[in-house]
């Protein structure tokens, strides 16, 4: 299942590579929500091309729900099978083997299938950001999902069942949130017993990145901004790990000011906990698929504490984010 608005030329990309995935019987369900550009005449005539594609029209969106969440809600309430795996417009699976590496982890005891969607490769500083910041982050959740405490996942790459979404009536604790569609409902149901994690090099859904840092920053917004609402619990977990990278930085600078027999030992620390991270990137990025550049690490984390002190901070006082218009 897909949620478009205004995607047209993205879903002209897309829908061949769904459509092409090497599984024996699905769907594919494009909603289309609210579109102004070409995307219900391409999917009307889609349609009668490809006998799996299904088209979900949102014409009109009641006042106070969040535009991305209606739409799914309706996607989900049309869909024939009990199972939907869920990805975006601007994603493209690695090859055509996704859907069934996903389904692998589709048993008749999970409920939830948390996979990995990391950032296109491409040119320029703030591209190598992104993808980091991608990769920290799946480290962080796909980490505590394999030792027993799933928190979180992206809608980029996910599945879920139609049963569990509408026995827990769905986005309805949060539906005029904006975000939340895909990690708030994780971390609302996610159980150690009821979610698979899937990390075969099949099963990766690649994501066009932002390529200008206003975009980024407002998407990251986005995404942060939900985070409060997560169990407490995972909010702590979140909060440590993050005051002790931004610690980890800010005691740098003193280190740095101490006399050199003094701070020689502190300095041992900080290559040692360098040294670390870069194996622990290096290590999680080659057993994901996504052949990050170790090498970049230190600056990326460096900026990396940097942007999360201050983006965190706005996000914690921040009341509304839009999704699209």
């Amino acid at each position: 299942m897909v949620c478009a608005h205004d995607e047209e030329q993205n879903l002209r990309a897309l829908i061949p590579l769904l459509l092409a995935q090497t599984y024996p019987e699905f769907e594919l369900i494009i909603v289309e929500d609210r579109c102004n550009d070409g995307t219900y005449d391409y999917l009307l005539q889609a349609t009668k091309d490809y006998p799996r594609l299904r088209m979900v029209r949102v014409q009109h969106l009641p006042p106070h729900v969040n535009g991305k969440k209606f739409a799914l809600t309706l996607g989900i309430r049309a869909a024939s099978h009990d199972w939907i795996v869920f990805t975006d417009a601007d994603c493209r699976p690695a090859n055509n083997q996704w859907l069934r590496t996903m389904a692998a982890g589709c048993s008749n005891d999970k409920q939830l299938v948390l996979g990995y969607s990391p950032y296109l490769r491409e040119p320029g500083y703030l591209n190598s950001f992104i993808r980091f910041e991608s990769l920290v982050t799946a480290i962080q959740f796909f980490g505590a999902a394999l030792l027993g405490h799933p928190y979180m996942g992206t809608g980029r790459n996910l599945a879920y069942r139609k049963s569990l979404f509408l026995d827990n009536k769905g986005f309805n604790n949060y539906l005029g949130l904006t975000g939340g569609d895909d990690d708030l409902f994780v971390n609302q149901h996610a159980r150690p017993s009821n979610t698979s994690v899937v990390l075969s090099h099949d099963a990766v859904v690649f994501s066009v990145p932002k390529r200008n840092w206003r975009d980024f920053y407002f998407q990251k917004l986005r995404h942060l901004s939900v985070g409060k609402y997560y169990h407490f619990g995972d909010r702590v977990m979140l909060g440590v790990f993050s005051f002790t990278w931004i610690l980890s930085w800010l005691l740098v600078l003193p280190v740095s000011l101490m006399p050199a027999g003094l701070a020689a030992g502190l300095w041992i620390g900080v290559l040692v906990r360098m040294a670390v991270v870069m194996t622990v990137v290096y290590r999680s990025s080659r057993a994901l698929g996504d052949q990050f550049e170790t090498w970049k690490t230190p600056l990326l984390e460096f900026n990396y504490a940097i942007y999360y002190l201050g983006t965190g901070l706005v996000a914690l006082v921040s009341k509304r984010v839009r999704w699209k218009s």
